[in-house]
């Protein structure tokens, strides 16, 4: 008889999260750096999401805190990696990162490009973006932190346009000045820098930077997968091959090279965890929690079930799957919040979680408001509750 899995119940995935991800109050970061690595990384392609995430999980500091992680230490950078999207990681790990993940980004986006360019019929090819980039980047050792448009006037070869799909339904003219500053940040050879207007803009400035220093593929993988097993586990190959966008068979290994444990859940599967992680998880005390739009506590799994009522998805997601804000209470959505155009921030419950529970999550919406300040805050991507509570 093969021996007993423990048991890992509901309500102790839901008290790690209050734990592992830094939302109780007794439980949250120090320091910008530790907030994003207790989720291994914190959504980027809205610029808010790095900001207002950071914010849930933090013990002190306003925006200033971030932009300081961000713009001077540069001790949390922004990378395209995992499923082709903008995630905000440590520094520590970024090398990891871009080894797992941004350099097969980097071949594909390259690749590309040079198809588009071929089929432009301008002869433009490889040795023409060779020179464009490499003069780009003396531009922005000439200017300093630089816009696109700024890099763009300095540049004659970025004001260049190319025609996409000719013949096609879908042709349509396009400048290259995009795509070329798009490939040299997933080479590692730009980073963003602070933005034009407040922390709520995505109008980035450049800055020239080096590469991340190389580390074996499958290194890479495996220091990821640990990272992502001991902040959402108990979790499932097929959650990490979601949320990593990796094969099949990279998963696997990476998985392999952690050598996890397995363990059982209530609904009478089985899932993964870090070798050792079996044990029950003391709860933490009660907590509340408003997460911004794409907060990785929210996309962290392809299955999502243990914490989300299936019933409330419509209202939280978007057409794409894109989570919205959200409203937490310990370790489950339980509603949505929105910021209102005079800068109220206003939730509604989709549930009965209770009276103490509505009196911690109004506490917690004044402290979101505090933080915020005179900001405002639109998701990119708009789900129908937040469409319901601005109108």
């Amino acid at each position: 008889m093969s021996p007993r899995l423990p048991l890992v119940t509901t309500a102790e995935r839901r008290h790690r999260l209050g734990r592992r991800h830094r939302l109780a109050p007794s439980a949250r970061a120090a320091t910008v750096v530790e907030a994003a690595d207790s989720v291994v990384a914190l959504h980027a392609t809205d610029a808010a999401t790095v900001f207002l995430s950071a914010r849930a999980r933090l013990t002190a500091g306003g925006p200033a805190a971030v932009e300081q992680a961000l713009y001077e230490d540069v001790s949390l950078v922004r990378l395209l990696s995992m499923r082709n999207t903008l995630f905000a990681f440590s520094a520590e790990l970024a090398p990891y990162v871009d080894s797992s993940t941004a350099r097969a980004i980097a071949v594909k986006e390259r690749r590309g490009l040079l198809k588009h360019l071929d089929e432009d019929g301008q002869g433009l090819d490889a040795r023409w973006l060779a020179e464009a980039e490499s003069a780009a980047l003396d531009a922005l050792d000439a200017l300093g932190p630089a816009t696109g448009s700024q890099l763009s006037a300095a540049v004659p070869a970025l004001r260049q346009k190319i025609t996409v799909g000719r013949g096609k339904k879908y042709e349509t003219q396009t400048g290259v000045a995009t795509r070329v500053i798009r490939l040299l940040a997933a080479d590692g050879r730009i980073r963003r820098d602070r933005p034009r207007g407040s922390w709520t803009s995505s109008q980035y400035r450049w800055v020239h930077t080096e590469p991340w220093p190389p580390v074996p593929a499958a290194e890479a993988r495996a220091e990821i997968a640990g990272r992502w097993l001991h902040a959402y586990g108990p979790a499932t190959e097929a959650d990490l091959k979601w949320w990593t966008g990796w094969t099949l068979t990279d998963v696997r290994k990476a998985l392999a090279a952690v050598g996890p444990d397995q363990v059982l859940l209530e609904d009478g599967s089985t899932a993964l965890v870090s070798p050792g992680d079996t044990g029950p998880e003391p709860a933490p005390e009660p907590w509340a929690a408003l997460l911004p739009a794409l907060d990785p506590t929210g996309m962290g799994w392809a299955d999502r079930g243990f914490h989300l009522d299936p019933a409330h998805k419509a209202a939280l997601f978007d057409y794409a799957g894109n989570i919205g804000p959200t409203v937490w209470w310990n370790g489950e959505i339980v509603g949505g919040w929105a910021q209102r155009s005079d800068g109220e921030v206003v939730w509604r419950l989709l549930g009965s979680p209770g009276r103490g529970a509505e009196q911690a999550i109004a506490a917690e919406a004044a402290r979101l408001a505090s933080w915020v300040g005179d900001a405002r805050i639109t998701p990119r991507f708009r789900t129908p509750l937040e469409r319901e509570l601005v109108a």
